[in-house]
């Protein structure tokens, strides 16, 4: 029997080394990981060369701009990643039957929400790598209402860069570091996501439509900061500070919590907790080192 064809793109990102990573156990699939060098995702008849040849089961879009302050004076390349390629995936994997799953995220609420945000919670970025996410999504959906869209939060990983990352080098190079309080919301590890979406493709059952995933909990980054330092073992001393302290060219929600419920409830993900997830990461990164 011939194996079904995945195609991940933006394979080079943390999502897309996650899954290189994952993919080393999945033997029932024929993954095909594809940069935007390999894949120039905007470009649609390349796209479709590649569909008529491989005929792709799935195409899982980790591809995005994710330079949130560049954003800010880069717009062009923003909407061309976020928005207008994903209108090209989600078309053509219409038109060869291939189920469409697009990574999106918590940028796109405002972040003024007393509760956790549910997928249908009213939407209003803040920023222009929040709006060119929307717009992707809104694309994706008019072009494969059978898309599904998961929306993420604070992703790190073992690979590229990410806030765990930065903090465990600022760590080691300076004294004190000054961590932002006052933005509320919850991480993602990576390999989490990439497991969720694997069990999404393996449970025979495609339900379109906007998913929000991140690991269990409720933080600021400097709570997450504090727990970093306790697990790596630093002395470097913490201080919380407002985000008026730390002005950057791009606004940020204050809280972009996701409310998972739906997630775990039409596929049965099991989500962990943020803390165990952190844990992992850093074992991850100390047998690398």
């Amino acid at each position: 029997m011939s194996k079904q064809v995945i195609l991940v793109t933006g394979a080079n990102g943390q999502l897309g080394k996650e899954f290189r990573v994952l993919a080393i156990n999945e033997t029932g699939f024929d993954f095909h990981f594809l940069s935007r060098e390999e894949l120039p995702i905007h470009d649609f008849e390349k796209v479709k060369n590649f569909f008529t040849e491989h005929r792709p089961a799935f195409c899982i879009n980790c591809a995005a701009y994710t330079a949130v302050d560049k954003a800010e004076s880069e717009q062009d390349l923003a909407y061309l990643v976020n928005a207008e390629s994903v209108a090209v995936l989600a078309e053509i994997s219409k038109q060869y039957g291939t189920g469409f799953i697009h990574v999106s995220t918590d940028y796109v609420f405002k972040g003024d929400s007393p509760e956790p945000y549910k997928e249908d919670s009213q939407t209003g970025p803040i920023s222009v790598y929040g709006a060119s996410k929307l717009k992707g999504e809104i694309m994706s959906l008019t072009n494969n209402p059978d898309s599904i869209i998961i929306r993420t939060a604070w992703v790190y990983s073992e690979f590229g860069h990410n806030f765990v990352k930065t903090m465990i080098r600022l760590m080691k190079e300076r004294k004190e570091l000054n961590v932002v309080n006052d933005q509320v919301g919850a991480p993602t590890y990576a390999a989490d996501l990439a497991k969720a979406i694997m069990t999404i493709i393996k449970s025979n059952k495609w339900e379109p439509g906007i998913y929000h995933f991140s690991n269990k909990g409720r933080i600021s980054w400097y709570d997450f900061a504090v727990e970093i330092k306790e697990l790596t073992g630093s002395e470097c001393k913490l201080n919380p500070i407002p985000t008026s302290q730390y002005p950057t060219p791009a606004k940020r929600p204050a809280f972009s919590l996701l409310d998972t419920n739906k997630i775990q409830r039409v596929y049965g993900i099991d989500i962990p907790d943020w803390k165990m997830s952190l844990k992992k990461c850093l074992d991850h990164l100390k047998q690398a080192s």
